[in-house]
């Protein structure tokens, strides 16, 4: 079995918001995903750091949703900040086996096992977003919250942190998140949100003892990296 991560898959087959308009390399990107996840196993688990559809509800976004589940291997999901669908991870539980998916779960305030690792992980925040200083700080605590949770869900075992947003970006630095990285000893934080040519400013290293990684599906062309 191996571990694979891949974030911003950004698939809009109902939506009709394609990133093919933007060209570059997001041209032809839903046959370039197909040809990248062509390494996945049926037993391998790959983790999608977050904006995984357009679709504004989760029946809009089912055309998304059945195209990764007919991925190999199983996905395990989390939000990003343009996956609107999203609710409640019981919601989106109960949506998966209403349409016969199987091979998504969903990583919010718990975590999940591989082999002798933790997959643990939450959607981060950039405390800089909204310019709202009050709204920031409440969004932030309850990100560093759920984050917590899903470290100490993980017990004992060596911790993977995913994310969509950065906790360490250019100059930009998130102590709360970070901190929680170097408390619980994480050794990988992956993490996607990041495109283009903001690209060249992503940090990609170790910090603190832990190694951060870009994975958006624009910067691993598409091919979903494998980690173990």
């Amino acid at each position: 079995m191996s571990l694979f991560a891949i974030g911003d898959l950004h698939l809009s087959f109902a939506a009709e918001k394609s990133m093919d308009v933007f060209g570059g390399s997001w041209e032809n990107y839903v046959e370039k995903l197909i040809a990248g996840f062509s390494q996945v196993q049926p037993e391998d688990t790959v983790v999608l750091c977050g904006d995984i559809t357009w679709g504004m509800t989760m029946e809009e976004a089912l055309p998304d949703f059945l195209f990764i589940d007919r991925l190999p291997g199983r996905k395990i999901i989390l939000k990003g900040n343009h996956d609107y669908w999203w609710t409640t991870a019981t919601k989106a539980k109960k949506f998966f086996a209403e349409h016969d998916i199987t091979t998504i779960d969903i990583l919010n305030n718990n975590c999940f096992f591989y082999e002798d690792y933790a997959i643990c992980g939450t959607r981060g925040w950039f405390f800089e977003e909204s310019k709202n200083e009050e709204h920031d700080r409440k969004i932030m605590n309850r990100e560093c919250m759920r984050l917590e949770a899903s470290l100490k869900a993980a017990g004992d075992r060596e911790k993977l942190v995913f994310m969509h947003y950065p906790p360490k970006f250019s100059n930009y630095e998130c102590p709360e998140l970070l901190a929680l990285l170097e408390k619980y000893e994480v050794k990988l934080c992956c993490y996607g949100h990041i495109h283009s040519a903001g690209c060249q400013f992503a940090f990609n290293g170790m910090h603190r003892g832990t190694e951060h990684m870009l994975v958006s599906a624009d910067y691993i062309q598409f091919c979903p990296k494998k980690l173990i």
